[in-house]
């Protein structure tokens, strides 16, 4: 319905115009290229090309530098690159040159930081032990006792009073943070081992300041006007990496533009085969832009092209990309079928129908006039301003709720808000559908199903179609989708259910026999049918007793499917009665407050109802189009159409 019509395009021509061939499709936007050793059956005389891209090395550099120094170029588009090629031909050269120079600076930069981080390390060391008036050199002077600097939790500080008989195990504390004390303590060299084995029990910790001079505040100061030195240097080197940058920045956009360019093209002639002093290359495009690309093609000495319908078919059996193009309307919900998988290219595109009835389903599950301008507006802040797709479809689903809220007479969940509007446009005096009255629920139910039975028979009739199309009539004619799932189906439905609802007996023996029993029976023997009809050599089955048990499960599998399919509907009325009550339970709460309580609880039940239904709901109507609906039409074995683009215009 919506598939881009497309064609396979073929190129052969002398090994010495490829590069040519490959930079004019690139170039076009349009060539979606694939493997075209896939495309013939001998392919002994054909060599796949393998070489290594030339650009990938200085590309990646060139990349990594720039993500080194937190700098981004703008790709220009092909008609710039094109004017600048001549100025960039000693790339190679200017890439190592320009990365050696910023591998350089980031180097400086990088044991500057490491140095900074050192001092920040022992600033706060010897910040814990300012509070002690100690001369470092003067302790290191000592020949005959030895001192440790460290920290003791503040329970191990604490039980120092227990070693008061022990005049060396004294710790002096210079200060201290909520877990533990910081400071010294000290011992003769005789008796320091056994002091440390003391302190260790008491889980102390060591520091050590062995490159420290003067006293602690001294040291604390020449450590702090060190950092600011090393500060002062890494800031001259970013000023050093901000200027080169300004220097050299248009020439590295230049660069980096073309070398992008040419690394994509090159990369097309993976795709292609060699055969002698020949090449093939094989890909896609749309079928509306055959003649440009004959057009260029032409212009080559060498090469000669050849276009073929993707709808030929030994060509669908190469699997056709797919491109979506369905209207403005529609397009937005273009996200859920992909979601679920791409059609075939000579499958139905659902996207219009899960427009229609996805709109509806939400809106008749979702009725709140007030709420749906609420999903409307989030919908829009959603694509606009966080760009997600799925913004785009929430501003008509709004749309729906708040027209099936008008409907219902629902504003915010206030059930009689609208009536004013219904007696001075119909002279009613009230809502017309009263959700929660039993009639009108026992209405909404039968109404769940008879559209769940609408849908369903709508989706055997695409499927049908879609079968046809393909020749597909073991499907097309005799599935649980096709002729015989059908006639089944809409007897069952139109004789059981007229029977009922309007008590003039249609089920009789003949009805049976014809209607229901015939088409299950096709149903069953539907593969032997199906044989017959596409005229397959191997229409018998290998064993019947396999054939036979194996088709029995399924045609019950298939009835149960038609059941729980239909009966999965009544989901849209049930919520259409969950919304109601769910309002009805809002107002419970509030109506046990008085003014703003009242008007708080209105507002924060609101927003729950939005927020919890509005997520249920979207899953629902869902799952009801890809389980009810895309299951007995749709493959979605589809694969995307991805031309070759390199960047767009800027």
């Amino acid at each position: 319905m919506a598939v881009v019509k497309i064609k396979i395009l073929n190129v052969i021509g002398r090994m010495s115009e490829l590069d040519e061939v490959t930079t004019m499709l690139g170039k076009s936007g349009i060539f979606h290229p694939d493997n075209a050793l896939a495309f013939y059956s001998d392919t002994s005389e054909f060599i796949p090309l393998n070489d290594e891209n030339p650009y990938t090395d200085a590309l990646h550099t060139l990349e990594d530098t720039l993500k080194t120094i937190d700098r981004h170029v703008d790709l220009l588009s092909v008609r710039m690159v094109d004017k600048i090629a001549p100025s960039v031909k000693n790339w190679r050269s200017y890439v190592k040159s320009f990365s050696s120079s910023v591998d350089d600076l980031i180097k400086k930069r990088n044991e500057i930081d490491r140095q900074i981080s050192e001092d920040i390390r022992e600033i706060e060391k010897v910040r814990h032990f300012s509070g002690l008036d100690l001369n470092l050199d003067d302790l290191r002077d000592c020949k005959f006792i030895r001192i440790r600097f460290g920290s003791l939790p503040v329970e191990s500080y604490e039980k120092l009073s227990s070693y008061e008989n022990n005049p060396y195990v004294v710790f002096f504390p210079g200060s201290r943070d909520e877990e533990r004390y910081w400071g010294m303590y000290c011992a003769p060299i005789d008796r320091i081992a056994e002091v440390d084995r003391i302190f260790s029990g008491l889980y102390f910790e060591r520091t050590r300041l062995h490159e420290l001079t003067g006293t602690m505040k001294t040291a604390l100061s020449q450590l702090t006007a060190k950092r600011d030195d090393e500060a002062n240097q890494k800031a001259e080197i970013n000023r050093q990496i901000d200027a080169l940058w300004n220097k050299e920045k248009q020439m590295v956009q230049n660069v980096y533009s073309w070398l992008s360019e040419e690394y994509v093209y090159y990369n097309i002639r993976r795709y292609a085969a060699r055969y002698g002093d020949n090449f093939i290359l094989t890909g896609w495009i749309p079928a509306d832009r055959e003649n440009q690309i004959q057009a260029q093609m032409n212009e080559l000495e060498t090469v000669k092209c050849t276009f073929d319908r993707a709808e030929e078919p030994e060509v669908l059996m190469h699997s056709p990309p797919v491109e979506l193009n369905n209207k403005k309307l529609f397009r937005p919900f273009e996200y859920f079928v992909e979601i679920y998988g791409l059609p075939s290219y000579d499958e139905i595109d659902p996207t219009i129908l899960v427009a229609i009835t996805y709109f509806f389903l939400f809106g008749i599950m979702f009725a709140d006039l007030g709420q749906g301008i609420c999903v409307a507006a989030a919908g829009y802040i959603m694509w606009k301003k966080m760009k997600m797709k799925l913004g785009r479809i929430l501003i008509p689903c709004g749309i729906s709720s708040s027209f099936f809220g008008v409907l219902f007479g629902s504003f915010f969940g206030f059930e009689h808000f609208l009536d004013p509007l219904y007696h001075s446009l119909f002279g009613l005096s009230e809502k017309p559908i009263s959700v929660m009255e039993p009639e009108t629920t026992n209405m909404i139910i039968l109404f769940s199903v008879a559209l769940g039975i609408s849908l369903v028979l709508i989706a055997i009739l695409i499927n049908i179609y879609s079968s046809l199309r393909r020749k597909n009539y073991t499907n097309a004619l005799f599935g649980p989708n096709g002729v015989a799932g059908l006639i089944f189906y809409a007897s069952i439905v139109f004789g059981f259910g007229g029977q009922i609802l309007l008590g003039i007996k249609i089920v009789t023996l003949p009805y049976v026999l014809c209607l229901i029993v015939l088409p299950l029976i096709s149903m069953f023997f539907r593969e032997i049918l199906g044989g017959l009809a596409e005229a397959r050599p191997n229409w018998k089955p290998e064993k019947w007793s396999d054939f036979l048990m194996q088709n029995f499960f399924e045609v019950f599998e298939f009835l149960l499917s038609f059941l729980t399919n239909t009966m999965s509907f009544i989901r849209v009325g049930a919520f259409v009665l969950v919304h109601a009550g769910m309002m009805m339970v809002v107002f419970m709460l509030a109506e046990m407050f008085s003014g703003m309580g009242f008007a708080v609880v209105v507002l924060v039940g609101n927003i729950f109802v939005i927020a919890l239904e509005g997520l249920l709901v979207g899953i629902q109507a869902l799952r009801l189009e890809f389980y009810e609906m895309f299951s007995r039409f749709f493959d979605g074995e589809g694969r995307p159409f991805l031309p070759v683009v390199v960047r767009q215009e800027t």
